[in-house]
């Protein structure tokens, strides 16, 4: 089994499908198809059997999963030591973040490290999800939570305070809300995860169990975007809600928790020079 043909195997072990597989690999789907039934000819054996939800391993499929996550890690570790001895500022840098951070922060800074390194090129996604970096799906992760993997190389950037916002239009609808009423009277945009976590939404830690929610967003952009346009009043990092000309309700109160960024990066590629580069102008971004 080649390196090629792992890599095809791999990843219809992580695709629910035959095409989603291709499009993971950036290859169309006959190509799939054909080297997964070249593989199987070759070692002899079915690998998968062909279900109406998607690929699923055989006894000898499951026996050569192991065998080829052995050869996906060795190779993945080639390609990080020889990319760490890198000592030039060029190349690609693979960088993950949620859509407010890359909006309003990363953009900005990505163009200034183009006038500055201009053989560094950036490729950016918006995720909410962790991306592995072992994989080398992302070589910067900046999150909102911080990551438990020991091998991974982890600082906080910024915390930032919380506050709660409305926008001018929705306050002369509905007037500037009563702490002790518990959001008596008033729409609500919260951001949908939390109200997962527990029985009743919270916003700067008061209590909305009188409010009425009018939206729930899985984005924290989406909350904010949600509340400039009059929807109803929302938490958020005191900068952004400023930055959107929002209307700052209770100045003195803020959620106990901060809003937190942490960077994320695979120790062996911390010290290569495009990534460290890009990093450090990233970081600095969200620090100014």
């Amino acid at each position: 089994m080649d390196w090629d043909d792992t890599r095809i195997f791999l990843a219809l072990t992580r695709a629910p499908s035959l095409r989603a597989a291709a499009r993971s690999l950036g290859v169309d789907q006959a190509t799939v198809g054909r080297r997964l039934n070249a593989l199987e000819a070759e070692l002899g054996s079915k690998l998968f059997l062909r279900a109406r939800d998607g690929y699923l391993l055989t006894a000898a499929g499951e026996a050569a999963l192991g065998a080829a996550r052995r050869m996906e890690s060795a190779a993945l570790d080639l390609r990080t030591r020889i990319e760490g001895l890198d000592d030039s500022p060029a190349g690609l840098v693979r960088v993950t973040s949620t859509d407010s951070i890359a909006t309003e922060f990363l953009l900005p800074a990505i163009a200034r490290l183009q006038q500055r390194w201009p053989q560094i090129r950036v490729d950016l996604e918006i995720s909410t999800q962790m991306l592995n970096l072992g994989r080398r799906q992302a070589d910067i992760a900046f999150r909102n939570i911080r990551p438990e993997a020991p091998e991974l190389v982890v600082r906080r950037v910024v915390a930032w305070p919380v506050g709660l916002f409305a926008s001018a239009a929705y306050l002369a609808r509905f007037g500037e809300p009563v702490a002790e009423d518990e959001l008596r009277g008033h729409q609500l945009v919260v951001y949908g995860p939390h109200l997962q976590q527990r029985p009743f939404p919270t916003l700067v830690d008061v209590p909305a169990r009188q409010g009425t929610i009018a939206m729930a967003a899985n984005s924290s952009m989406l909350v904010r975007k949600a509340v400039a346009a009059g929807i109803g009043l929302g938490e958020m990092p005191v900068g952004l809600g400023e930055r959107e000309g929002l209307v700052r309700i209770w100045p003195r109160r803020t959620r106990a928790a901060d809003y937190e960024v942490w960077q994320v990066m695979h120790p062996d590629l911390q010290r290569t020079a495009r990534v460290q580069a890009t990093a450090e102008f990233l970081a600095g971004a969200l620090q100014g």
